[in-house]
């Protein structure tokens, strides 16, 4: 099984679905996502037969992990890409991108926001995405508060620019923007350093809640910031790993009544470790969601 940081440096970003209460105007509640790097081994193998399989299990929206390094989308330029979901019936409206200031072999990495970020751009609306989103910070990349301050500012020209073709930047955390630098947040620095038009945030349920923070006391600080989930549980374990929706102790149910607080539009369920196969842990996950949740 592929790791985060191995997949990170390899095949490029990691990291869809859709959740609308009646008062958001959103995709159809019935729309349910997959961060596709929960099947990454299976993608990379075989993109056709894996979003064949995600779809039959009930998903209906796809969010992508793979633009950044190849600059395709698992090895296809967009509108092949394009074809190939609506072929299986799905749809992507999110992919994940990194910042950039890593290195591959002493190269910049392009397709990233601060390397080849129009083409990247230009790719995703040909694509049909309608967010973009910077997923991960590397160690490398994380810094004190004021490198920070200077990601708030590389997001928002970035946002700018995807703005323009109609595309909304978001931010995907996990779990180290949440640790204290001198009293403060970085995430709470991010939030407040970048404007809230160019940059919103998906919100990853499980990394924010094993930080120890609320999601719900988030979306009351700052409303319809959140268009975006991630939606993973997290075990009753010293550890709090990784399990299948409604198999841990975080609770949904109390967090999806504030989607619309949130600004909710999509959500994505994703589990970046499984004990057996992927496509067994999101069948659980999804039949737990339409059970309960939608």
């Amino acid at each position: 099984m592929t790791s985060r940081r191995s997949f990170l440096k390899s095949a490029s970003v990691f990291s869809a679905g859709a959740f609308l209460s009646p008062s958001l105007l959103a995709a159809p509640k019935t729309n349910i996502g997959l961060q596709l790097y929960t099947v990454r081994d299976a993608m990379q193998k075989d993109p056709a037969g894996t979003l064949a399989k995600v779809a039959k299990l009930g998903y209906t929206t796809v969010e992508g992990a793979t633009y950044t390094g190849s600059q395709k989308f698992y090895g296809m330029d967009p509108a092949a890409f394009a074809r190939l979901l609506r072929r299986t019936g799905l749809m992507m409206p999110s992919s994940h991108y990194r910042l950039g200031e890593e290195q591959d072999k002493g190269s910049p990495v392009q397709g990233t926001m601060l390397h080849g970020w129009d083409k990247a751009v230009d790719d995703a609306a040909q694509a049909g995405v309608k967010y973009m989103v910077c997923a991960y910070l590397s160690e490398a990349e994380r810094g004190g508060l004021d490198h920070y301050k200077y990601i708030a500012d590389q997001l928002n020209k970035a946002g700018e620019r995807s703005k323009k073709a109609g595309i909304q930047l978001c931010y995907h955390n996990h779990d180290f923007e949440f640790a204290a630098q001198n009293g403060q947040l970085p995430y709470d620095l991010l939030l407040s350093s970048t404007d809230q038009a160019l940059v919103k945030m998906e919100l990853d349920l499980y990394w924010a809640t094993k930080a120890g923070h609320d999601p719900v006391t988030l979306f009351q600080k700052h409303p319809g910031r959140f268009p975006l989930w991630h939606v993973k549980d997290m075990d009753n374990t010293p550890k709090h790993n990784f399990t299948e929706v409604g198999s841990g102790v975080i609770d949904f149910k109390r967090i999806f009544a504030q989607s619309s607080k949130a600004g909710l539009k999509y959500f994505f369920v994703e589990q970046d470790q499984t004990p057996g196969s992927p496509f067994d842990s999101i069948q659980k996950s999804i039949t737990h969601i339409k059970r309960t949740l939608v």
